[in-house]
Parts: C-alpha cells; sequence; structure tokens
C-alpha cells in the first residue's frame, strides 16, 4: 500500500510538473508561421487523439529528402516506417516501406511511393501508405536528416546490433563493424541512409532503419525516469517544429515510445521485386504480403516473426 501510494503520489507531482513545463513551452516556442521548419507533425483527418485506453496509435516516420531552400513537406522521402504502438500492451512494430516502391497515389495515377508527398505533401503520402498496407497512419512524422543527427545527439546517442560490416566511400568510408555498435547523430543517420553497398538494396537500407528506430527506442526508455528529460526534448523538438498539434500531444507520443517493452518489438520489410519504368530502376512491392502485415498488426501493434 505504501509502495502504491508513493508511485501514486510520484505520477501525481510528475504530471503538475509536467503541466507547468508545457504550459511554458506554448508560450516561448515560435508558432508554426515563424518556426524553422526542420520537423513537422500532421494528424490526419481520422486522428481520435492519443487517450491511453484506445487502440494501436499508428506514426508515420519519414526522412525528407530537402536539401536546402527546399520545401521539407513537398519533396521526396528517403525513409518511411509505418510505426505502430499499442499502449495497452506496449508492443509495438515497424513496417518498412521501399521508398522506390512503384504504387497507385490517389489522383496521380501510379509512382515510386515517397513522391506522394512532392504531389499532395504528408496528408497523400499517408493514404498512399494505407492504401498499400492496409494502415492509415494517425499522424505522420517528417524531418530533415540534419535535425535528425542532432534529436539523435540530444539524447546521447544510441546503440545498434549491426548484422555485417558495411561502408559507404562518401558517408562512412572506414565502414560499419558486425555486432553491436555506438552511433551518434551523423553515424546514426549515415547507417538508415546507405544504399548502395548492401546486398539487398533497399530492402536492407529498409532494415537498418527499423535497427536505428530500436536504437532511439532504447536510449528514451532508458532515460525517461530522468527528472526533466522528456520535457526538454519536447521542448527542444518544439522549438524547430512547424505542427498544429501542441506540445501535449508530442509529450503523449514521446511517453508511448517510452514505455514500449523491447521484448514486444516486432519488424518487417514489405518485400518485392526490382523492376524498370521507363528506364528507371523501380521497386515492385509484394502487395499480399504488405496487407498481410497491416491485417496481422493493425489492432495489437504486432508482427508474426519470420515475417
Amino acid at each position: 500500500m505504501r509502495a502504491t501510494a508513493r508511485r501514486g503520489w510520484r505520477s501525481t507531482a510528475r504530471t503538475a510538473a509536467l503541466a507547468a513545463v508545457l504550459a511554458t513551452t506554448a508560450a516561448v516556442v515560435p508558432d508554426s508561421g515563424v518556426a524553422p521548419e526542420e520537423s513537422v507533425l500532421v494528424g490526419m483527418r481520422h486522428a481520435k487523439g492519443l487517450d491511453a485506453g484506445r487502440g494501436t496509435v499508428w506514426i508515420l516516420a519519414v526522412g525528407s529528402d530537402a536539401r536546402p531552400g527546399q520545401s521539407m513537406t513537398r519533396t521526396r522521402g528517403d525513409a518511411l516506417q509505418l510505426v505502430g504502438i499499442d499502449p495497452r500492451t506496449g508492443a509495438a512494430t515497424a513496417i518498412g516501406i521501399p521508398r522506390d516502391s512503384w504504387v497507385p497515389i490517389p489522383g496521380h495515377g501510379r509512382g515510386r511511393v515517397n513522391s506522394a508527398m512532392v504531389y499532395g505533401g504528408p496528408q497523400l503520402l499517408g493514404r498512399t501508405v494505407g492504401n498499400l498496407v492496409g494502415i492509415t497512419p494517425d499522424y505522420v512524422f517528417v524531418t530533415r536528416f540534419p535535425f535528425f543527427e542532432d534529436m539523435v545527439d540530444d539524447i546521447g546517442g544510441i546503440t545498434v546490433s549491426n548484422p555485417r560490416r558495411f561502408s559507404d566511400e562518401n558517408l562512412k568510408p572506414k565502414g560499419f563493424a558486425a555486432g553491436r555498435i555506438r552511433l551518434d547523430g551523423y553515424h546514426a543517420m549515415a547507417f538508415a541512409r546507405i544504399r548502395k553497398t548492401l546486398a539487398g538494396g533497399d530492402f536492407a537500407r529498409s532494415a537498418n532503419q527499423q535497427r536505428v528506430l530500436r536504437g532511439i527506442q532504447a536510449r528514451v526508455a532508458s532515460q525517461s525516469g530522468r527528472p526533466g528529460f522528456m520535457e526538454r526534448g519536447v521542448m527542444s523538438v518544439l522549438q524547430h517544429m512547424a505542427t498544429g498539434e501542441g506540445p501535449a500531444t508530442l509529450f503523449r507520443l514521446a511517453q508511448l515510445v517510452a514505455r514500449v517493452d523491447p521484448g514486444r518489438i516486432t519488424t518487417c520489410v514489405v518485400p518485392g521485386r526490382i523492376g524498370n519504368v521507363g528506364g528507371a530502376s523501380i521497386v515492385l512491392p509484394n502487395v499480399s504480403a504488405a496487407r498481410r502485415y497491416g491485417n496481422a498488426a493493425r489492432n495489437d501493434a504486432t508482427l508474426p516473426p519470420g515475417c
């Protein structure tokens, strides 16, 4: 009883402290009209909020390929991961979408899945991925890669399990060793972006992106109990984010990530084969497999082993 009371008191105290921090954040963070466009959180039209009692929350995480001066939300996405988190059980999953997947884009015929953001921004990209997998995300989170590097550095770096050594003459000439390796922000970005030297190409890169996501979740979970860690992280992101969702939504998303059980994380990459359209290399995704993954994970964020 005493332990329960202490936990309840700590929870109440932290909630009160959080309310004060969020109120301050709302006052000092620039609005979307003046905030530097380094990340964007977009709620899809059907999003119902983040109440603890609801079912699985789905977030499409996108790494924008925008160059300096380009609109982050009107350029191609270089990394696409559909992430589901079940707040009731702590289960989480990530379904990787190879960026060159040739799919129907609502209102624009067929094209590479990542070009949907060029035509219609994060909302259209969310719908396009939703049509492929059968799950439309609740939120789309887009970030530039330099800001992604800063976020990883801000949490103190991450650790990933790398199945095989690989390198890239531009991003990582000396290569990444096999085994458990520590990555700072730049190297997390490079680990997630290298493709040409990987035997599995775009599919292997998507799997590496999922390893980075696992590393981020593990780091956030390990540090979430430190006083002020979550609040500082939310404020740091909001200072560079264009969103209409507000600090409370971002904090709840961070809480969801922190509460994930590492033993209940499952990941798959949508398989496919290499094709050619107009002389350009594309990926012809296995739509049946994509829908199978979506059906399996829709309600409880859990994929069967060996997918």
